[in-house]
Parts: structure tokens; sequence; C-alpha cells
């Protein structure tokens, strides 16, 4: 039967593809809303008619987006229909995440669209900060939906890390292709064989992540929000003071050993599950374990002498903060701001590392990290010894030219980007420290910032809505990478 053809202002035919994907992923997120639904109809509360209605409207939506971008897609994508693709997908999603939020009956959210919207990036880029006061007695609907959101995000970012983003070298990422991801002509990622095994691996971590925290202290309701919103690094509670509700030592060292699960490569589980034990001599594993030990036992020591805590106390809340923010998890189990101005500026520098690459984590990435430092050394040891050789190697491998400059890039155009943001936040009148670390909190997609405002013990709904929509956007700058969206505003881009 012969295609039909439909007018070029709904799809132009080269981005069709695009578009169809963002259809298929719609109708995946029009099911996930039937779970908020089916909660709120079985505590009796009348928001599970605003999930049904934005499941309804989101899969109206995807059936007639797919139906008029019906496409081949055998063939692939080409990369600039790949770059299109991660922001096209993230902000479609994004936005009809925010309809039942909008349409509930939900005082802080009803009617008020750029809250709405705020928390729904928030959770599906996993940020973790949010608008929201009271959220202990918040719906159960809404708070499962945040939770779900961040975990639909937390996979979602790392199919891209893994398919997309190192076929077009996008920050070093090339550093990480595989046989999935191919720089050639097309990008269309074959990895349906590791993105069953990855997907079964995040559900099974989350899954013994949510029997682990009702098993120690917590609801069955609230073992599952938490989990969903630890293992994708999210940070997302069904409390406004968040894993501090629960007093409970043990309950803290398992939310710690999660959120250091959900920061180190998905791809290494599934290597380890095949029996590569090779996979264990991961570089960037190694590197962020060994940053973490001596962040924890610095801070702890720190606790100890200047604040009297016994060791167990301060390793504890020393471990969960550190971790909760290298891993841009974003709980809190105190308001680290209150531990003196060295912790301020300590936790400040934290909040740019980030976890490894290929897993939920946000923030600049450790093996960014790992190359600049490589960089460093050489250009010393060449000051030194100007007529050595000094190779830039990087686990075990020779680091190639185009990494080195797509690392260099990368962090100074994240910190132009971080600059910007901050002057612009300034511009609504907000103080300095709220304004930088709120950049810096949505660029590496962390939650809390430092400050009365919005530090560990606040929240984001004070903000002017002007600045909401800023860091709405700098948290989806900083959640795909940059680039990947930037590169959008450039009009040769568009010229083919």
């Amino acid at each position: 039967m012969r295609e039909r053809s439909f007018p070029s202002a709904w799809a132009p035919p080269y981005f069709r593809p695009v578009f169809h994907l963002t259809g298929r992923m719609l109708l995946a997120l029009a099911a996930a809303m039937l779970l908020p639904a089916g909660v709120d109809a079985f505590t009796g509360d009348p928001d599970w008619r605003a999930f049904l209605i934005g499941s309804v409207i989101t899969f109206a939506c995807a059936i007639t987006l797919m139906h008029v971008t019906r496409c081949r897609l055998s063939g692939g994508l080409t990369l600039r229909q790949a770059f299109l693709l991660t922001p096209v997908a993230w902000t479609t999603i994004a936005l009809f995440g925010a309809i039942p939020l909008y349409i509930s009956d939900y005082a802080q959210l009803r009617d008020h669209f750029t809250n709405a919207f705020f928390e729904s990036v928030s959770g599906l880029t996993t940020t973790g900060a949010t608008v929201i006061v009271g959220l202990d007695d918040a719906p159960k609907g809404i708070l499962l939906w945040r939770a779900l959101l961040q975990w639909l995000g937390g996979i979602g970012i790392i199919g891209v890390a893994i398919s997309i983003l190192p076929a077009l070298g996008v920050g070093g990422m090339q550093l990480f292709r595989t046989e999935s991801s191919d720089r050639s002509e097309k990008v269309m990622p074959r990895v349906r064989e590791i993105a069953t095994g990855i997907m079964l691996i995040y559900t099974a971590l989350t899954v013994a992540c949510a029997l682990a925290y009702w098993l120690v202290a917590m609801t069955p309701f609230d073992a599952v929000a938490h989990a969903l919103t630890t293992v994708s690094t999210a940070g997302f509670s069904t409390s406004d003071i968040s894993m501090a509700r629960w007093d409970n030592p043990a309950l803290h060292w398992i939310a710690t050993l999660f959120m250091l699960s959900g920061a180190v490569p998905f791809v290494l589980y599934l290597r380890l599950v095949q029996g590569q034990r090779d996979a264990l001599r991961d570089s960037q594993v190694w590197f962020l374990v060994t940053l973490l030990a001596a962040l924890i036992i610095a801070v702890a020591a720190w606790l100890i002498l200047m604040a009297g805590h016994s060791v167990a106390e301060a390793l504890r809340l020393s471990a969960f903060n550190v971790v909760s923010v290298v891993t841009t998890t974003g709980y809190a189990t105190a308001d680290y701001t209150l531990w003196g101005n060295l912790m301020v500026g300590l936790f400040f520098g934290l909040m740019f590392v980030g976890g490894c690459t290929g897993s939920t984590s946000g923030g600049m990435k450790i093996f960014r990290f790992q190359v600049m430092i490589r960089m460093l050394q050489s250009q010393f040891l060449r000051l030194l010894y100007p007529r050595g050789v000094f190779p830039r190697v990087y686990a075990g491998r020779l680091l190639p030219d185009d990494v080195i400059g797509s690392v260099v890039v990368f962090f100074s155009l994240y910190f132009i980007c971080y600059s910007a943001l901050t002057v612009a936040l300034m511009a609504f009148d907000l103080d300095f420290l709220t304004s930088a670390s709120a950049a810096v909190s949505a660029l590496s997609n962390i939650g809390p910032g430092l400050g009365p405002i919005i530090g560990p013990a606040g929240n984001f709904a004070e903000l002017p809505n002007a600045s909401k929509w800023l860091l709405c956007f700098g948290m989806l700058l900083g959640r795909l990478e940059l680039f990947t969206l930037l590169i959008l505003f450039f009009p040769q881009f568009w010229r083919g």
C-alpha cells in the first residue's frame, strides 16, 4: 500500500524519525501516568482524575504524532537527527509530564503552569529541586509521579549516554564509543541487547533498594518512592526534610550504598553479570571511590573535632551527605551549611563533580576530571623537561586528540554557561550565594543549593517565576551535556 503523505508543516520529512520516536516515548509516559492514577483511586484522592485525563491526552497526542510522522526507521538516524532527538524528546516529555500536575487539585500546582513544569523538568532531568512545600501531607499520587519521572529520566539518560552521546562526540564522550554507537553516516544505536540487560539491572537495584528501605524503617509507599529516586540519583523525597525524617543509621547507610550504585556505569554491571571480572578495574569507578573515601574521612574528622560528634555519627553524616552531593542525588540528613564556612565552600566545589559516565549521575563527570589531570600533569612535565615525551594516557589507552579537545571545550563551555546563568539569576534580585549555587545545582542536576532559601533545608518555591523558567533551561542544558541543546541555536544546524 502506498504511504500517505502529510503536509510538511506538520513534520518536515527530514525530521520525521525524530518526532516519530518522540511519539513512542510519549506512549510510555501515558502508560506510566496510570500508576499514580491507580494509587490515588485506591486511597480515595480525587487527583486520580487528573492523572487519567493526563494519560488520555498524552496517549492521544502520541498516537497522532506517530501517525502524522510515520516512517521507516531501519535506515537509522543521521547526526543532525540524533542531535535534535534528545532535546526534543526531553522537552516534550517534560511538557506532557506537567499536565497532571497542572490540572490536579493540589493547590501549589493547580493552575500554576510554571511550578508544574518546573517540577516536571526537575524530575525528568533527575535534578530534585522542588517548589512544593508540605511534602509530608501531599497526595500520594503526586509524590509517586515525581518519583516515577525521576526513575524514567535516570534510565533515559543511561540510554542516551551509551547510544547517542558517544556517537556525537559530545564533550569527550567518544572515548566510550562502542560497537553500539558508530559515528559514521548514520546514528541508530544497536543497543537492544545491552539495553534489556541494563533495564533489568536498573529495575533489580530499585527493587532491592525498596525492600531494604521497607525492612529497616519505611512504609511500603515511602520505600518505593525513595527507591525510585535513590537508584536514579535524583533526590525527590516524600518529606520536606528529606531523609532526616527517618533518624535511622542503618537506613542512611543503605541510601548511601544505593546512591553510589547509581553513580557507577551501568555497563559495568552488565559486564560483571557476563563474568568479565576486568570490569572491576574500571578507571572511573576507582577514581570515584578513592575521591569519596578521602572526602568522607576529611569531613568526618572536621565534624569530630569542630562539632563534637561521635566517630560513628560523624562518619554517617559525612558519608551520606558527601555521596549525595557528589553523585548529584541531593538527599540530605542535615543542613551542612551550618557546619562552618569551610564546609560550605567544600560542598559548593563538590557540586561540580558528578559521577561516572553511563550512570544516572549529573555533573561534569569523573572521566573529564581524569582527562584534565592527565593533561595538566603532562604540561607540567613538559615545562620541567622540554625535550621529554609524555604521552597522555587514560585507562591504559592513549588519549586521542579529539577527546582531549572535546573535554577542554566542554570545561570552557560549562563555566561560560555557569557564569551566564549565575549573572542572569542575580538580575532577579537574588543574592550571590543563592544565584551561584542555583546555577550549578541546575547545570549539575543536583537539586538543593546553598543558603537559607534553596539550601538543604529550603526549596525553590520562593524564587521568581522568571528565574524558575531560566533554571528549567539550565536543568535541561546540564542533563543533555550542553552541546546537544546549544547546537540548536546555530543557524548552520538548520541549514544542513
